[in-house]
């Protein structure tokens, strides 16, 4: 007899497929992180840190948060500082509902609200992302129910890169007062879509951002949540004080102070090697979900044959179905000499593919 709740030991740990991951020989496009190292301000900065003989201490976080708040064009009331943007679902989501709730996530999306969800034990509804309509408002709105504590809408999607318009996000959050609505911001630098600004028009909004993305800092773990300041004192009631280490509040110090350093990645991403790997798809004629953030869910004939091939050729990139369950492959954009790299393998496999 386990010493757990039954249905804890029930559940499957969610555990994306990290091991053999090499930036020192791969090309790594499979997890949409950035795909050049930080700059030297932050590497000095840490460098200057472990230095400073500080590691026996507690964390303290200055005015991190500030910081933070007057990068997003926020009050700093409206932010909390989480452990990445996983610990901001994480406490979102335990803090608005009870087990037997109705939680409302379309999909397909990312994996952690739904291991979130299960573990409170909610009701998980979960109405259907297409490549052509996109995000499903209309079936989220009739989704709402008096049981629904709590809706997650990631802006844009993950895997489908799905951006929902400002509008819409609005008319769900007017929808239900009452009920939480949970918009993850992870990929906001790429998109530039927000709602951060309303939330203190409509305080049943809860937006979470990370650092691990654009700012290419996943390693140490940062992220935030904006909201209305009576929600963000609430979740601070769950939220530990040492819950960020003191290296994610030197490195993001250090990134705000040289943002050009990000917005330069963000633009040849974005403006380069977006439009020209989007052009190859067309002239290939592989169909793919129109995207805003920092990579392409595409489906050629042989999806198998080409992740093998790219694999092999030191590029990783992510396997994902979509509802129907016909497989795609999820792709990371990095700069335009690695988009350029990636096309020519893909290519290559294109071939393979049709000589077989």
């Amino acid at each position: 007899m386990s010493i757990f709740k039954s249905h804890i030991t029930r559940m499957s740990a969610y555990s994306p497929p990290l091991e053999g991951r090499d930036p020192h020989h791969n090309l790594l496009l499979d997890f949409n992180e950035r795909t050049l190292p930080v700059s030297e301000h932050v590497k000095q900065a840490l460098i200057d840190f472990i230095n400073d003989d500080r590691l026996q201490v507690y964390p303290s976080y200055g005015d991190l948060t500030r910081k933070i708040a007057d990068y997003a064009g926020v009050d700093e009331p409206q932010v909390m500082i989480t452990n990445g943007s996983d610990q901001g679902i994480d406490i979102i989501i335990r803090a608005a509902c009870t087990e037997g709730d109705d939680i409302i996530i379309p999909g397909p999306t990312f994996a952690m609200y739904h291991q979130c969800a299960n573990i409170e034990k909610l009701n998980i509804i979960e109405p259907d992302y297409t490549r052509q309509t996109g995000f499903p408002v209309n079936a989220v709105l009739d989704a709402i129910t008096a049981k629904t504590r709590l809706m997650v809408i990631a802006n844009p999607n993950n895997p489908s890169g799905t951006q929902i318009q400002r509008e819409d996000i609005l008319t769900i959050a007017r929808s239900a007062p009452n009920t939480a609505l949970l918009v993850d911001e992870c990929y906001f630098e790429y998109s530039q879509a927000t709602v951060a600004d309303a939330v203190m028009a409509y305080p049943n909004i809860l937006v979470t951002r990370t650092f691990s993305k654009t700012w290419g800092l996943p390693s140490i773990r940062l992220g935030y949540v904006i909201s209305h300041p009576d929600n963000i004192r609430a979740l601070l009631n769950i939220r530990g004080p040492y819950d960020v280490n003191q290296f994610a509040t030197v490195a993001i110090n250090a990134a705000l102070d040289h943002p050009e350093y990000t917005r330069h990645y963000v633009r040849e991403v974005m403006e380069a090697s977006k439009p020209l790997f989007e052009q190859f798809l067309d002239q290939q004629a592989i169909p793919y979900w129109p995207s805003a953030a920092n990579f392409i869910w595409a489906f050629p004939d042989n999806p198998e044959v080409i992740e093998l091939h790219l694999r092999q050729h030191g590029i990783l990139v992510r396997p994902k179905s979509d509802h129907t369950g016909r497989k795609g492959l999820r792709i990371t954009l990095g700069d335009i000499a690695q988009t350029r790299q990636l096309i020519e393998r893909i290519q290559e496999g294109l071939s393979i593919a049709g000589a077989a």
